[in-house]
């Protein structure tokens, strides 16, 4: 749960950095960078609990990586803001900096840990 907090934060204001340095990352309010971010947080958490565990780190942040990349990309085209497939990838790559930090510091502290179903 710590993971989906953490995420409500960083996620819009990683795509609000993005939309100040990226040329090709254009929104026309500050709520459309928001709405991006908590698609992206919430997507990224869903992600991490069924695929993020001990051996699956590179692999998460892969697939991470692929879909911040879409989800910029499709939301932001639906909200009539100007984001290039470029810029996409760009606010990708930021979003997947965070993503390393966070999946290493979740598996190092053990909170990727399933609990056992009962039987």
């Amino acid at each position: 749960m710590i993971g989906l907090i953490i995420k409500i934060f960083v996620c819009p204001i990683t795509v609000m950095i993005a939309w100040l340095i990226f040329p090709n990352v254009e929104y026309s309010t500050i709520y459309q960078p928001i709405i991006v971010g908590l698609i992206l947080a919430f997507s990224a958490h869903v992600m991490e609990v069924f695929i993020l565990k001990k051996g699956t780190f590179w692999l998460s942040a892969i697939l991470d990586f692929i879909a911040a990349t879409v989800i910029v990309y499709v939301v932001s085209f639906f909200q009539v803001a100007q984001v290039s497939f470029f810029g996409a990838i760009l606010t990708a790559v930021l979003l997947s900096v965070t993503e390393l930090v966070q999946h290493n510091w979740l598996i190092k502290s053990g909170r990727t840990e399933k609990s056992p179903n009962p039987t």
